[in-house]
């Protein structure tokens, strides 16, 4: 994971200084790669210690088809937390009325699917747009079977892609009232070569010190579960970038991140008998071999 690493420092010592969205500002480049050969390891940054358990969970709900938070609420995932809480608390803000506490927003989520409904969805993001695109005639599209089917029938084809970026459709985030922001990674395409499945991912943008490390496990996690179902070994992963940035209130957590040195990538099993994509659980994932250094925690930018 050097290479990782190495893109955290060309940012932190070369990058521009710009406002974003936030308010909290990036330091930030236009255009990198990172590549990764997945049969040298699983591609878990060990230079702080990462929430699998999280990727795992996200993963399986994006694939689900889902976008509402509460299943991942009810399996003590919060990565999604804040979103759909600032949207609750404007609303309540505008309307003078009070407003709970993020942990008892979060708790009412959990034990109440009616309040779930209302206030925990982020609107028509990955999950809604890798299983249910909205296609010609209000008809939905899955992308994620067709490139399974691609895979196994068509395997030499150039069209085996995935887009999350529904130009249409995410108007409602961009312009509009909003529980998240539009897909960071937003295509991903698949290619078949010698008994091999590689992808390679674009990400418009990239917050590298929290969601790159996120990401890379994720579409790697991804790319092995679609070899396996489809009869292949899992090839290279290779993520493109458009703006890769550092906040700049997580300049600190950089910087010691910076002066350690990456320890031997781990390994991960998949519970080989699965050969349906929609059949994955959590419990069909192993890791093993993991030894990183401690975590670094940094707040979430909203």
């Amino acid at each position: 994971m050097q290479q990782y690493l190495d893109l955290l420092k060309k940012i932190k010592e070369e990058g521009n200084d710009r406002g974003d969205r936030t308010g909290v500002g990036t330091r930030s480049i236009f255009g990198a790669q990172l590549r990764f050969d997945l049969s040298d390891g699983f591609p878990l940054v060990t230079t702080k210690k990462m929430f699998l358990r999280g990727i795992i969970h996200e993963l399986l709900w994006i694939l689900r088809g889902e976008t509402n938070v509460k299943y991942l609420v009810d399996n003590n995932v919060h990565i999604w937390d804040s979103w759909p809480y600032a949207v609750y608390s404007d609303v309540k803000k505008s309307s003078g009325e009070k407003v709970m506490s993020q942990e008892d927003f979060i708790a009412k989520i959990k034990e109440s699917k009616s309040f779930a409904r209302e206030w925990g969805d982020l609107g028509p993001i990955y999950g809604k747009q890798w299983r249910r695109w909205l296609g010609p005639g209000g008809g939905e599209v899955d992308q994620i079977a067709i490139a399974v089917d691609d895979i196994k029938n068509n395997p030499g084809s150039r069209r085996i892609l995935v887009n999350a970026w529904n130009t249409g459709e995410l108007q409602v985030l961009i312009k509009g009232k909003r529980s998240s922001p539009p897909p960071c990674p937003m295509l991903f395409q698949f290619y078949v070569h010698e008994g091999k499945l590689s992808c390679h991912l674009y990400q418009r943008s990239a917050d590298v010190f929290l969601g790159v490390p996120f990401d890379i496990t994720s579409y790697s996690l991804l790319t092995m579960m679609i070899a396996q179902v489809t009869d292949l070994k899992p090839g290279d992963f290779i993520v493109s970038f458009g703006d890769v940035h550092i906040y700049k209130n997580h300049f600190e957590q950089v910087d010691r991140q910076l002066k350690r040195s990456p320890r031997k990538l781990p390994n991960i099993k998949i519970d080989s008998s699965v050969k349906d994509i929609d059949e994955f659980l959590f419990e069909h994932f192993e890791l093993s071999d993991y030894d990183p250094h401690p975590g670094i925690k940094a707040p979430i930018a909203v």
